[in-house]
């Protein structure tokens, strides 16, 4: 005798909406790499720092007591994720946030861990 399971699709209405509407899974997958991002403390500290306006390596060098290298690197990842942006000023190059959705998250995110 088959074994049924009761709660398969115990909410159809809610279920088709769902379906119709889950994004493909390359969206999804890159969803989740953008969350990945956020997985690393030192490249959390530097978006934190961030929040307060727009810093150069040196400056978050100092911050987070870390080498520049180090930082470099970091900011590398968080560029490539387009959390930041720089601007070059001479030999200066500054980093910010890259725009009002990154420090939407990073509000949404610590407002979340003070519950």
């Amino acid at each position: 005798m088959e074994k049924r399971n009761e709660f398969l699709n115990a909410n159809k209405d809610i279920v088709s909406k769902v379906l119709e509407n889950q994004p493909d899974d390359e969206y999804l997958y890159d969803l989740a790499d953008l969350f990945k991002t956020f997985g690393d403390s030192t490249r959390i500290k530097i978006l934190y720092a961030l929040f307060e306006g727009e810093l150069c390596v040196g400056d978050l060098a100092t911050i987070l007591k870390l080498s520049q290298p180090a930082i470099s690197h970091q900011l590398k990842v968080l560029k490539d994720a387009k959390l930041v942006k720089f601007r070059r000023e001479g030999k200066v190059i500054f980093y910010s946030l890259d725009d009002d959705h990154v420090r939407s998250i990073l509000s949404i995110g610590m407002n979340h861990i003070e519950e």
